[in-house]
């Protein structure tokens, strides 16, 4: 299972479009309500959460994901049990990914330590010992999965897909979106 956390401010293009791209890869991923079950971005667009915080499973986690937006992050570094859950993951040798501010809340468990990483740009210096690539969209390195902002949503969207399903799959969504 994929989880995917939202917290009250999140960055709706960084949900939404990886969001979208992953279930058009047949992956089975859940929007986690961190604040409740409906989550308004930092836009104000509403968003009905799958589940909340405390419903999720991290016995079959393959991946938990972390829009940006400071709102949303702010969110998610104020709620133990997400940031138990982001660290449980890495922990355990699952998918960490996150896009724009959501890299720093991975620095701050350490998990981004000696990396190769993105995130938005000016926001390098809460990135700890990340060897950040400002000029990237997407990183990926091992289990940790980065993206700069709102505007490489789809990069990271298909980075996600290639992690968990593969080129194939990736490329075929790819195509499907008609990305030009």
């Amino acid at each position: 299972m994929v989880y995917m956390l939202l917290g009250t401010g999140f960055e709706e293009t960084e949900a939404i479009a990886p969001l979208d791209l992953l279930r058009r890869a047949g992956v089975s991923v859940l929007t986690v309500g961190v604040n409740g079950t409906t989550v308004f971005g930092g836009h104000n667009i509403g968003i009905q959460a799958d589940i909340t915080l405390e419903e999720m499973d991290l016995t079959d986690l393959e991946m938990i994901i972390l829009p940006g937006g400071l709102g949303g992050v702010a969110s998610v570094r104020a709620s133990k049990p997400a940031m138990e859950a982001l660290r449980f993951a890495w922990e355990n040798g699952k998918f960490v990914a996150a896009i724009c501010a959501g890299p720093t809340v991975l620095a701050d468990l350490g998990i981004t330590e000696n990396k190769n990483a993105t995130c938005y740009p000016g926001f390098e210096s809460g990135m700890g010992s990340a060897r950040v690539d400002a000029a990237a969209a997407c990183v990926r390195d091992g289990k940790l999965i980065t993206g700069a902002s709102a505007g490489c949503a789809i990069p990271f969207g298909l980075e996600l897909i290639r992690a968990l399903k593969g080129d194939e799959i990736a490329n075929t969504v790819r195509q499907q979106i008609v990305i030009r």
